[in-house]
């Protein structure tokens, strides 16, 4: 990453896009056009601010990379995404200067491009069969199909959209639980066909793992805000501090409240820890809590009534994306040291490999074949260090990965103020353990059938709280399942 300003990347794709225009471009000259650089705050500055990073492209940007697309009759990349968006439609649209034809094209499958395309792991779906990409023998080479999301919808958004049409009122009712991603596009979903729609939130802001999950520097807040407004302008009632099965029942909403259906999205909030001595200690967290402190409450201002520890060496155990939000986000409340604890290789790590890069860029350091077994602490309760083991990794486990081995008499210190454990989250038990008769899975999920509906007639589930802890996208596509089959059912389809 050279980290040129975006004055001088903007300026550079505007030469390439004046040598372009005008020509018949074959393959192999779409093939020669470099990949555009994603404009971003430099390292040293944004490890200290809470400012979204990546910068987005500029109009020309964005049309030099979309002319690298080849527009394949195969059309891989659909078959990569959950949601089905015709890319090679808007990302043709992109190429031509049409910006607002190619967010068109896109909100015909997806309500939330200006998230997608920022959050989404686009290298693992729909650019990982990019033919440039395949071609070129690198899947960072290939269209960056997430970034030409996100400007078309940021272009969008600058020009004040109005809320989709809604159909005429049909009198009927659904509910959904939950305003993390699936749940948005149920809401939407249904309002478009008139039905009433009424979401119920726990929390006292909508927007579940996009507001207090995800940090302001990947994903701001504002965004998020605007895509509900968007909601409340079509009509969709939000009740907040309502939490489904302690102020009501699910069966309730159902039996006695008169809704015809009803949605559960309410995600996987329910964090996994190591269950090993010290966890108990002043100065563990789990990420769900670090992160939703931070970014749901504001923490990182000194004013916020909900502040949160400020510590000077931290150690994150994991290596996905939360672990590297936590991380990151320790750096940017001024710890002197942020390590990533991670008992296998980078290889193996399952967060984005652009977050990876960014956590290293902002002075996080990685210490690979390490895991933690115990967590030191004073006379206080309070941290003061961490005990850990080496591994080497031996054969596959059933994920595919190489399973990590404990090297005998390995063990070793580290001194420490803070600890996140960032290894995962299950399904919060609250829903199934206060509803009869829904049917879970062995780690406590809701199970569905192929039109998203659980065990239960007219309450239907997607999201985080049936695929565990999953990505925004795959969470949508769920959701869009799950609508089309509540629209069905209130037309008596």
């Amino acid at each position: 990453m050279s980290h040129a300003s975006p004055a001088d990347l903007a300026a550079a794709a505007r030469a390439q896009l004046e040598s372009l225009q005008g020509r018949g471009l074959k393959p192999k000259d779409r093939m020669a056009i470099p990949a555009q650089e994603m404009p971003q705050q430099d390292p040293d500055e944004r490890s200290a601010n809470f400012a979204e990073v990546a910068l987005g492209y500029s109009p020309e940007q964005a049309q030099v990379e979309a002319m690298r697309c080849l527009q394949c009759r195969t059309a891989p990349c659909v078959e990569g995404c959950p949601v089905r968006i015709d890319i090679p439609g808007f990302v043709a649209a992109v190429a031509e200067g049409r910006f607002q034809d190619g967010i068109d094209i896109i909100k015909r499958n997806s309500l939330l491009p200006a998230i997608c395309g920022r959050v989404c792991p686009q290298e693992t779906q729909c650019q990982a069969p990019c033919t440039v990409g395949k071609a070129l023998k690198d899947v960072d080479q290939a269209v960056s199909i997430g970034r030409l999301e996100r400007f078309v919808a940021d272009f969008e958004r600058q020009q004040k959209p109005h809320a989709p049409a809604v159909a005429p009122a049909t009198g009927k009712r659904v509910a959904v639980v939950g305003s993390g991603p699936a749940s948005l596009v149920v809401a939407a979903d249904v309002r478009r066909e008139g039905h009433e729609v009424t979401i119920l939130e726990a929390f006292h802001k909508p927007g579940g793992v996009m507001i207090y999950g995800i940090p302001e520097f990947r994903l701001p807040k504002a965004i998020v805000e605007e895509e509900i407004r968007t909601l409340i302008d079509m009509g969709v009632t939000i009740r907040c501090d309502y939490v489904v099965g302690r102020t009501r029942k699910l069966h309730d909403l159902i039996d006695q409240d008169g809704y015809d259906a009803v949605f559960v999205g309410t995600g996987a909030g329910l964090p996994v820890f190591m269950n090993i001595e010290g966890e108990h200690l002043v100065g563990v967290f789990s990420a769900n809590e670090y992160l939703t402190r931070v970014n749901l409450m504001k923490a990182y201002d000194d004013r916020a009534d909900t502040p949160i520890m400020r510590s000077r060496r931290v150690a994150v155990l994991g290596g996905g994306n939360v672990a590297m939000d936590a991380a990151r986000t320790a750096r940017r409340l001024g710890a002197e040291s942020v390590r990533i604890i991670y008992r296998r290789t980078e290889q193996e790590m399952p967060a984005r490999v652009e977050e990876v890069a960014h956590a290293k860029e902002e002075g996080i350091e990685f210490c690979l074949l390490q895991n933690a077994s115990r967590v030191l602490g004073d006379e206080y309760g309070c941290v003061t260090g961490l005990e850990c083991l080496r591994y080497q990794l031996g054969e596959p486990d059933d994920s595919g990965r190489r399973r990590p081995v404990e090297i005998p008499d390995s063990a070793f210190t580290i001194d420490l103020d803070t600890v996140i454990v960032a290894i995962g989250n299950n399904s919060n038990p609250l829903i199934t353990q206060t509803t009869p008769g829904i049917d879970t899975n062995r780690w406590g999920n809701i199970t569905i059938d192929d039109d998203g509906q659980t065990s239960i007639d007219g309450i239907y589930a997607g999201g985080d709280i049936v695929l565990g802890a999953a990505t925004v996208i795959l969470a949508m596509g769920q959701g869009r399942r799950a609508a089309a089959a509540i629209n069905r059912r209130l037309a008596g389809g």
